[in-house]
């Protein structure tokens, strides 16, 4: 079983990419949960979700000790990053300036979100570029099957519109990571 926290501030679109992470397990035939915790200000306020995938039962939804995390801004970082298990990995947005030389059991993947965003003129892209990062980093789906689950996602919610800057921001954030 495979444990995510997705965290940032309200409106970053964290929680988005947890239900875009779980939707391609599910699609995939795959057991998968999806936990959002959320402060009383949505816009502006911490947000964050726990989302766990795999084949056997999930018997806790809730956050345990995450193999990913990702941080879209400082505060979530400093939150999360010590309850990342061993071996784990950190995907850090360009909001995250301060030093992450924190443990040297985890990788950090930095990952310059926004100013992908900007060059491919989808400012509100910054979180499915990141979703894509992680996409490329876990290695349990293809770029495709990604794409396929959250346009079918956004679909069903009457978002299908959005499909092409999707799209073409999940590839953005999935060839972004260096090997």
């Amino acid at each position: 079983m495979k444990e995510m926290v997705f965290a940032g501030s309200g409106g970053q679109g964290v929680l988005t990419c947890g239900l875009i992470m779980s939707d391609i397990a599910v699609s995939k035939g795959m057991n998968a949960t999806w936990s959002p915790s959320y402060g009383s200000a949505m816009r502006g306020g911490t947000a964050n979700c726990t989302v766990k995938y795999g084949d056997d039962y999930i018997y806790n939804p809730q956050q345990e000790q995450p193999d990913v995390l990702l941080a879209m801004n400082e505060e979530s970082f400093r939150m999360f990053m010590p309850i990342v298990a061993p071996g784990g990995i950190c995907v850090i947005s360009d909001m995250v300036t301060c030093d992450t030389n924190i443990r040297d059991d985890v990788t950090v993947v930095r990952i310059p979100c926004m100013q992908i965003a900007d060059e491919i003129g989808n400012p509100k892209g910054a979180n499915i570029i990141m979703t894509g990062a992680i996409i490329h980093l876990v290695k349990d789906f293809t770029k495709e099957e990604a794409i396929e689950a959250m346009n079918n996602m956004f679909a069903k919610k009457g978002k299908a519109k959005f499909a092409e800057s999707n799209t073409k921001a999940l590839t953005a954030g999935y060839y972004a990571v260096k090997d």
